[in-house]
């Protein structure tokens, strides 16, 4: 595998990591990127770099962040998002993905992209869960913000540094695996506390 090849797995990885955050924030950015001249699609993707497609996924973008701030209308979101994490991951690596043959490249889209915007949109899923649990749904707006943040911070480093990008999202997955479990592990252990004190 040459470096040209190695770097286009590198940022459709990153971005179908970003997929897990927020579905439409790593396609806009795509888009916005081809618009500027610094991002190339494989054959078939070009579509994605057109203005109408930029000016869809602002919208939708818009809209998917600004649903994550309503209560219960969060929760929808996550329902749906598993889905089109997925979906959006594997068109993700597929259309920045060169230098392969056509079989191989969308092996690797469905295997890694979709298995990492999964794996991504699951984690952040129970941190919202966690999140819910312990705050009572205080903390799910902190929760929202983080999710967009790391999705425009992964998306943005997967163009323009895509080996930090994917020390960025090894980083995230572990903190998101940390303080949801943390967080969990606190209220358990404090309960047997709380019955004894009652009595």
């Amino acid at each position: 595998m040459d470096t040209g090849t190695l770097l286009s797995v590198l940022v459709g990885i990153g971005l179908s990591a970003a997929c897990g955050f927020r579905v439409f924030v790593p396609l806009l950015v795509m888009s916005l990127a081809s618009l500027s001249g610094n991002l190339s699609f494989s054959s078939g993707f070009e579509w994605i770099g057109s203005y109408p497609a930029a000016v869809a996924f602002a919208v939708a973008t818009v809209l998917e962040i600004g649903g994550y701030y309503i209560p219960w209308v969060d929760h929808f979101l996550d329902l749906i998002a598993s889905p089109a994490a997925v979906i959006a991951g594997i068109v993700a690596v597929a259309s920045t993905v060169t230098g392969m043959s056509p079989f191989l490249r969308w092996s690797l889209a469905i295997i890694a992209g979709g298995g990492i915007a999964g794996t991504v949109q699951a984690l952040t899923g129970l941190s919202r869960i966690a999140s819910t649990a312990t705050t009572a749904g205080l903390g799910n707006p902190i929760v929202a913000t983080a999710e967009a943040g790391g999705a425009i911070v992964v998306s943005v480093l997967a163009i323009l540094i895509p080996v930090g990008a994917v020390i960025v999202v090894v980083a995230i997955v572990v903190g998101i695996i940390f303080w949801p479990g943390r967080a969990l592990f606190r209220k358990v252990r404090s309960r047997p506390s709380e019955m004894a004190m009652k009595k």
